[in-house]
């Protein structure tokens, strides 16, 4: 199988070092100044389950493309209109689309540019960044990806990207509901980014502040009530699972939002924070922490601008 990976760096970068490591016919989709970078240098990947350094394929937007049979779309959301152009002429009549983004808003998107049958459900947890050489840096113990058909159907196609996605040390999960997965971390990823981000700092220490376990299970829980109004396939007890999954998470965690922030970088508050509120206003919902969350990354966003 013929794997494109939108991008090299920490997810694409990551995620396809490791197919590439276990031998899969990877090429990465990077612009210029990544391609001479890893053209220098290689793939450089820094982690906690073992350093790597390759000589990818690579191809630009510039290149001739080529037909390839699976694309992880690994890009960020404010990314997402360039980088449908860049993919669509690698894409065929047989090309499947596994986006990594987080949150929903753009799956609709993909399937409105690329037709509903050739995009499949994904996401990823993973915790990485890249340093000023462009190597890419992974901390966490959790590396992984799940995928799936919508309808949570078996098909030969998504058997046979289980196939060409295994055997990594990464972790490719196929999922038996992976739509409902995609919401569930939808509201992990948009609570833990919203609150590090706010008080900009690591998880531990708002979660041992006076009242700030209190805080977070109420982000939580005003994040689920809105996808619940909107007939998201949550799990009754998400919040209480995911409550556990925060108190386990390392003291120094840092939301890939605060990091992005800490750099100066764009951030992905509107895909995530600013969809969902948008849905609490199509529901009539009150979401008064998540307000505060989100002007807060408004402000971010307009400083920046300065």
């Amino acid at each position: 199988m013929r794997i494109l990976v939108l991008g090299a760096g920490g997810v694409g970068g990551y995620f396809g070092g490791r197919l590439v490591e276990q031998g899969a016919d990877v090429t990465f989709l990077v612009r210029e100044h990544r391609k001479q970078q890893l053209e220098q240098e290689g793939l450089v990947i820094h982690s906690v389950h073992g350093d790597l350094t390759l000589e990818p394929r690579v191809t630009t937007s510039q290149d001739e493309a080529e037909p390839f049979d699976l694309i992880l779309f690994s890009t960020k959301a404010y990314h997402l209109k360039e980088a449908m152009q860049d993919v669509k002429p690698f894409v065929r009549e047989n090309t499947v689309i596994l986006p990594l983004l987080n949150g929903v808003a753009h799956i609709p998107e993909l399937q409105r540019e690329f037709g509903k049958d050739k995009v499949i459900g994904g996401l990823c947890f993973i915790e990485t960044t890249l340093n000023e050489q462009g190597h890419i840096i992974q901390t966490s113990k959790g590396h992984y990806v799940r995928f799936g058909e919508f309808g949570n159907r078996d098909t030969e196609r998504i058997q046979a990207i289980e196939e060409a996605l295994s055997g990594t040390k990464a972790s490719f999960v196929r999922s038996p509901h992976i739509e409902q997965d995609i919401w569930h971390k939808y509201l992990y990823i948009t609570t833990i980014a919203g609150v590090t981000t706010l008080m900009r700092a690591p998880l531990g220490p708002i979660r041992d502040s006076e009242n700030g376990y209190e805080y977070i299970r109420g982000v939580f829980q005003e994040g689920a009530a809105i996808m619940m109004a909107h007939g998201a396939p949550l799990d009754s007890e998400i919040v209480a699972q995911h409550m556990v999954t925060m108190e386990k998470t390392g003291y120094t965690m840092k939301a890939s939002m605060l990091r992005d922030m800490e750099k100066g970088l764009a951030i992905e508050g509107r895909h995530l924070h600013g969809y969902l509120l948008d849905l609490a206003k199509e529901h009539k919902m009150e979401a008064p922490l998540l307000e505060v969350i989100y002007r807060n990354l408004q402000i971010y966003e307009i400083m920046q601008q300065e």
